[in-house]
This record gives C-alpha cells, sequence and structure tokens, in this order.
C-alpha cells in the first residue's frame, strides 16, 4: 500500500515559474490523507512560494522547499541544512562575473536579491511569491545561507553545464533545476535525502513511497521512493533513470497517477 507521494513542482505539475496549480489536485490530496496517504511537495523554490501555491491544502502537505535545504510540516520546521559560508561567498562573487544572469541567495525563510533587474524581481516576488528583500549585497546578512541559484532567462543550461557546475561540483551539490536555474547546495542537500527524512519520520518504507519529477535535481528523490515516475517532457536521460514514465504537466499526469492510487485504496 502507497503511503506516501512525493512530487516536483516545475516542469512536473506545472510549467516551469507557473505561479499556479490546477485547483483539481486540493480535493485528491484532502482525499488521500484521509486514507492514510501523505502527500509531500518537494521544489528548489522557496517555502513561501510552494506554500502559496498549495494554500487550500498547506497544512495537509509536507515541504521539500530549497531542494531539500528546508522541511516543514505544518506550521514548524523539521530541517534546515546551511551553506559553508566561505564557500557561498566564492560562489557568490564568481556567478556575478556573468552577464545576463541574475543571483538569488536563501535565508531560511527569505530570499535576497541584489539586481537591479525590475523583471526578475517581479518574477521572484509575484511569479514565484518568494518573500522577497533587494540588497546592495546579498552577502551582508550573516544569517544562514541555505541555498544559492543563478538564472538566465530562455536557458542556463550552455552556461551551467560547461562553467558553473564544473567550477563547483567538488564543493557544494550544484545542478540544473529547470531549464533556466542552476541550484547550489550543501552535499547534505538533495530531495533525495530530504524524501529519506520524511519516510523515517512517519516509519514509512521505501516500497510505500511514489515520487513524480523531471530534471537532475529530482532523480535522488526518484531513486529513493519504491517507483520513480519522470513526467513525458522530461529529458531522455531522467527518463532512462526512472522506473516509469507518466503524462506531462500538460495533461496533468501526476494528478492521474494520484487518482490511480486513490482507486486502489476503496
Amino acid at each position: 500500500m502507497i503511503k506516501l507521494v512525493a512530487s516536483d513542482v516545475d516542469g512536473t505539475l506545472v510549467r516551469d515559474s507557473s505561479k499556479e496549480i490546477y485547483p483539481e489536485i486540493f480535493p485528491v490530496i484532502k482525499r488521500l490523507k484521509t486514507k492514510g496517504v501523505i502527500t509531500a511537495i518537494a521544489s528548489g523554490r522557496q517555502y513561501h512560494s510552494i506554500a502559496s501555491m498549495f494554500a487550500p491544502v498547506k497544512n495537509d502537505l509536507i515541504f521539500i522547499a530549497e531542494n531539500g535545504a528546508h522541511l516543514r510540516y505544518g506550521d514548524r520546521d523539521i530541517g534546515i541544512v546551511k551553506m559553508n559560508r566561505n564557500d557561498a561567498e566564492d560562489i557568490v562573487r564568481y556567478l556575478r562575473e556573468f552577464d545576463n544572469t541574475d543571483i538569488i541567495v536563501s535565508y531560511p525563510g527569505i530570499t535576497r536579491i541584489e539586481s537591479k533587474n525590475r523583471d526578475f524581481i517581479d518574477l521572484i516576488r509575484y511569479g514565484y511569491n518568494n518573500n522577497v528583500e533587494v540588497v546592495k549585497d546579498v552577502l551582508e546578512s550573516d544569517s544562514d545561507i541555505i541555498k544559492i541559484a543563478v538564472y538566465r532567462k530562455g536557458s542556463i543550461r550552455d552556461l551551467g553545464e560547461s562553467r558553473i557546475i564544473p567550477k563547483f561540483e567538488k564543493l557544494c551539490h550544484c545542478f540544473m533545476a529547470g531549464e533556466e536555474w542552476v541550484d547550489l547546495v550543501d552535499f547534505a542537500v538533495d530531495k533525495g535525502r530530504a524524501l529519506k527524512t520524511v519516510m523515517d519520520s512517519f516509519h514509512i518504507k521505501k516500497e510505500e513511497t511514489i515520487a513524480f519529477g523531471d530534471n537532475d535535481n529530482d532523480l535522488s528523490m526518484l531513486e529513493t521512493a519504491g517507483i520513480g515516475y519522470a513526467v513525458s517532457n522530461a529529458p531522455e536521460e531522467i527518463k532512462n533513470r526512472a522506473d516509469r514514465i507518466c503524462e506531462g504537466y500538460e495533461k496533468r499526469g501526476v494528478l492521474k497517477e494520484l487518482l490511480k492510487i486513490e482507486e486502489s485504496l476503496i
């Protein structure tokens, strides 16, 4: 019997950067919970961003935010993993060198931006619904940094895979998080480890868990679950490593699979 379902957001449930989720999924999440199935939402986004998307059911969900650096259930944090401060500062200084890119630095509960690009600021504040603070220097606060992300509109894949990821892959966990983002977090952070923390906390076995994803940052989660689904719009290398394939976000493939799980519990 399935007891835990985990799903990525961007590229899996919705198109990248969407701020809305189709409302048909909310009653399904609630019904599954009444039947003993917990739903976890796992995203590279900030907690406030994904919680606002799932506002009608946020108290029914476990949130794996910032790719696993911030875990929250109900009104309490259940896990925060910070980056090495010196490493984080070196990364930010390096990323500042690239043109046509924008950087965000995530602290627990807040995203700091030093960009003057109004479209980017509006994307993070109103598109993603992050709790945002625009500052002169994203490193000026001495609070714990839990994630750094760099964005290039359209695609950052070439830059990410040729320059950024090779530069820092021995220093921290860095990966493509959608077509427009590269995320950098501590080595202890990934969605798979976060999912395992949830499974252990709720005494849920691997074979009782299903996960859905579409990109590099979802692979560990797909492999941690008993069954890992890649959506059909995922890159071929992701689909090749998944256990199963379901329809993409445009056809609401994850919702269809959730309905199948619900039917199996009747």
